[in-house]
């Protein structure tokens, strides 16, 4: 995807006729905005003009922010050719024409500054073919990418160009877009105060959006300046950027699940809406909350996990947007309930002792002693019945002979766990008691 609006800098200006985005594209560094901390003078890109040498680079922001933008300024700033090629429309054979020609003007003398847009689309092997063309310097790599390069570019392509992150664009770099775009109009846009804040809101750090909204707004005669109803009903909103399958996903889930642990339901209810709003499908938000439920509230407060599965019921009923008030109320009892992740604690170390003592036998007093022949070989030999024992509980031993007792799950001092661990001190007496007496799980030892 193109970035603010930036042609070849060799190519003429524009003329009036052109988008209104067209004709603001910045014409130097210095005019990007939104990018201070790339394009200053102590910014890694500042540096790199200063000293009149570029180093591959993939430029890692979300749209509209000025990744194509700069790669055309860096060209024109540092005297490279220019050549461009889009993942998205390109394939190999685009790509072998394209290295041929930045060998041969290499040869004169210039190099090539390759603009990659969209690198991720390409494939792995596809993103490997670069790379004998940056080992030898035929081409300085500039690649864009809306998505987190560590996830979709390789390691080896990543290890021989920098990452530079670009900013969404801030209130105040999109109000001097407007700005910029007024002075350019000769007038300033039909919007009250009030409105002109919800145009930058509604552009979501998205410099080309906004530009595209306001060339609208430019081109309607309208009687009025508009109040922010009147733009609402006029322009479209902007989607979310939200991409089901990639990092923004696993981000906005990520504050979700980090929200409910520290206890704050209106953030926690901020993001499940982010997350709804933006098309996310319920029955993953419910999964994760359900998830939530074992893993960091447990048996602190038994009910979450009901709760939770009494939420997707609910949905499954009710279908939406009823059934997303249960959801709401879910995410509101995860929130407010006492923490705990002992549960997960235990799970994680029992596993890790079950794979490490492999096949042991349980002892033979709990072993049920179904023939005449697990008779004779002791099975069930000395096993105390619970229920017969004084206060229903017997003592028994219970781990392998070759195991010392393990302690896997230590409950928390909160909530339901809190009783738990006074239920589980009580045991641990009497089976003290027990064993001082002489006696193992109610039977002669």
């Amino acid at each position: 995807m193109a970035d603010l609006f930036a042609p070849d800098p060799s190519e003429p200006a524009p003329t009036a006729a052109a988008p209104l985005a067209d004709r603001l594209r910045p014409r130097a560094l210095d005019e990007v905005i939104g990018q201070d901390h790339l394009t200053g003078p102590a910014g890694a890109i500042g540096r790199m003009v200063a000293a009149g040498r570029l180093s591959s680079m993939v430029l890692w922001g979300p749209p509209g922010t000025g990744k194509t933008t700069i790669a055309r300024l860096l060209a024109d700033a540092v005297g490279l050719r220019y050549a461009a090629v889009s993942a998205v429309f390109s394939g190999v054979a685009d790509l072998k024409r394209i290295f041929a020609e930045a060998r041969d003007h290499a040869r004169l003398g210039r190099r090539t500054l390759l603009f990659v847009d969209e690198i991720h689309r390409f494939n792995r092997a596809q993103q490997d073919g670069f790379l004998p063309y940056v080992e030898d310097g035929t081409v300085i790599l500039v690649g864009a990418t809306t998505e987190n390069p560590s996830f979709e570019l390789n390691a080896a392509l990543l290890s021989r160009a920098q990452v530079l992150i670009l900013n969404r664009l801030d209130a105040a770099a999109l109000d001097t877009l407007l700005a910029r775009a007024e002075a350019a109009e000769g007038r300033p846009l039909p919007l009250e105060p009030a409105a002109r804040e919800a145009l930058v809101a509604s552009a979501d750090g998205d410099g080309r959006f906004l530009l595209n909204q306001a060339e609208t707004l430019f081109s309607i005669d309208l009687p009025a300046p508009l109040d922010p109803a009147g733009l609402a009903a006029l322009l479209h909103r902007r989607v979310a950027v939200y991409d089901k399958d990639r990092e923004g996903h696993y981000n906005l889930i990520s504050a979700l699940h980090k929200s409910l642990r520290g206890s704050d339901p209106q953030a926690a209810l901020y993001y499940m809406a982010r997350m709804l709003v933006a098309g996310e499908e319920p029955l993953y938000v419910l999964r994760r909350l359900v998830r939530f439920a074992s893993e960091d509230v447990g048996l602190a407060d038994p009910q979450a996990l009901v709760q939770c599965l009494a939420a997707k019921d609910a949905y499954d009923f009710l279908g939406s947007p009823e059934g997303e008030l249960a959801i709401v109320q879910a995410c509101l009892y995860l929130a407010t309930a006492p923490k705990s992740n002992a549960a997960y604690v235990a799970q994680k170390a029992a596993f890790r002792t079950a794979r490490e003592t492999g096949s042991l036998m349980p002892p033979p007093s709990i072993l049920n002693a179904s023939t005449k022949l697990m008779k004779q070989i002791g099975y069930g030999e000395g096993y105390g019945y619970d229920h017969d024992a004084p206060d229903a509980f017997s003592g028994n031993d219970y781990w392998p002979r070759e195991m010392a007792p393990q302690t896997f799950y230590t409950p928390a001092p909160r909530g339901f766990e809190a009783k738990i661990a006074e239920r589980l001190a009580y045991w641990e007496g009497l089976r003290a008691e027990r064993r001082g007496a002489g006696m193992n799980g109610g039977a002669p030892a």
